[in-house]
């Protein structure tokens, strides 16, 4: 079975729209983008590398889909195998795309992603797509959280845990910081979320 693993940049208050630059996602009147550039140091590139390099098909959303087809099948030295990985697309309105080995999901999407992850292959990793991993979360869908947490607030645009969240514990299998102050923590889902009192 697949393990599903969400990799994703998020600011103390749990956003996570447009890390990269100004023009990556403006909605909702985000003004916002690119908040990760000036925290992005040399350890926390190593990371994203060695993460990113790991053996894996890629789920995404369309929004993010179409930021990495505008980029990545011409800059394929930053991250060897990203044009010969199957690429699964969550959307609605997007069915074929000229990007080599990309599937695309146009409906009855958490039980296409279950089927996905019952078969036998690499893990699926999960980059940015907000809105998708809303559903992923809200079906209990997500094995991993790969979380680099900036030392920043935003007080508005996207969050990582929105409104329909499945309850659900995780343990931390790994953690650091970077010398910017951006904490790296990896998480993988375990059990039920068990209560008490003091």
């Amino acid at each position: 079975m697949r393990k599903l693993i969400v990799l994703t940049f998020l600011t103390l208050d749990g956003v996570m729209q447009a890390p990269g630059g100004p023009n990556e996602d403006t909605s909702g009147g985000f003004e916002f983008g690119g908040w990760t550039v000036p925290y992005f140091d040399e350890k926390l590139g190593e990371t994203m590398g060695a993460q990113m390099s790991k053996k894996s098909d890629l789920l995404l959303g369309r929004k993010t889909f179409e930021i990495f087809a505008s980029y990545w099948p011409d800059h394929e030295q930053d991250w060897p195998g990203i044009n010969t990985v199957k690429k699964y697309v969550v959307s609605t309105t997007l069915q074929k795309h000229d990007w080599e080995h990309s599937v695309f999901i146009n409906k009855n999407v958490p039980n296409e992603i279950k089927k996905l992850k019952k078969q036998d292959g690499p893990d699926l990793q999960v980059h940015g797509s907000a809105t998708l991993i809303q559903t992923l979360l809200q079906h209990d869908l997500v094995d991993e959280l790969w979380l680099k947490i900036f030392p920043v607030t935003l007080g508005k645009g996207k969050k990582l845990f929105g409104e329909g969240t499945v309850p659900a514990a995780f343990t931390l299998f790994e953690s650091k910081s970077t010398p910017s102050g951006v904490l790296i923590a990896s998480y993988k889902r375990e059990g039920t979320v068990k209560t008490g009192s003091f």
